[in-house]
């Protein structure tokens, strides 16, 4: 995979409107076939979702880049990532100079991923667990970023929050979810804005949804 072809992604992401020159900078940069089942490594490049097995998915990098870039991601942040997944959402927060600390509830899907980290020299903080309930021995943190679709916005996660930090979450169905990004006023109050139809894997846990 070319670097040409990365840069072609970034080119549609910002004609689909992304405008963070350090979002695309990082889409541009990071490898994303690195991420994806070797099967699928032909498709890395096009914007769209790909399987990765254990029923979950790598997103859209037009999502991971809408995402990214609502979560305001700052030079030495601590983020929490709900949902390692792929890792790929993490090498993209570490790329902007995030501390990142990241749950993923599939415990072989866990493992696989840390391998991956490891093998890149990619510094993440990964445990395998219920990231619904959040990590609060490292609480508070300056944003959350949840990658799988809620029923609705896990308290434990709007408790971690440090205020002025935001979270950003798939709340809906199963199927389809709108994109809340919920900005911490204070201990009590939060500011949230509201982007429609989104499509996410659903997220299970104990503030989540219940695996069938």
């Amino acid at each position: 995979m070319s670097r040409y072809q990365r840069q072609q992604l970034v080119e549609t992401l910002h004609k689909k409107g992304i405008t963070d020159e350090r979002v695309l900078k990082a889409i541009g940069t990071i490898e994303r076939e690195k991420f994806i089942p070797p099967t699928m490594v032909h498709n890395a490049y096009k914007d769209i979702a790909l399987p990765i097995g254990y029923e979950q998915t790598i997103s859209q990098p037009y999502t991971v880049a809408f995402m990214t870039e609502k979560l305001n991601v700052k030079e030495g942040d601590k983020i929490l990532e709900v949902g390692t997944g792929s890792g790929y959402q993490a090498a993209i927060l570490e790329f902007l100079g995030a501390k990142v600390y990241s749950i993923e509830i599939n415990l072989e899907l866990y493992h696989r991923t840390v391998k991956l980290f490891d093998k890149l020299g990619i510094r993440v903080h990964a445990k395998y667990g219920d990231g619904t309930i959040g990590w609060a021995e490292y609480a508070p943190f300056d944003g959350i970023i949840v990658t799988a679709g809620s029923p609705s916005i896990p308290q434990k996660l709007k408790e971690q929050l440090a205020v002025c930090g935001r979270l950003v979450i798939p709340v809906g169905g199963r199927d389809y979810q709108d994109l809340y990004v919920l900005t911490k006023l204070s201990e009590n109050e939060f500011k949230t804005e509201i982007y429609p139809r989104f499509a996410f894997v659903p997220l299970l846990g104990k503030e989540g949804w219940e695996k069938k």
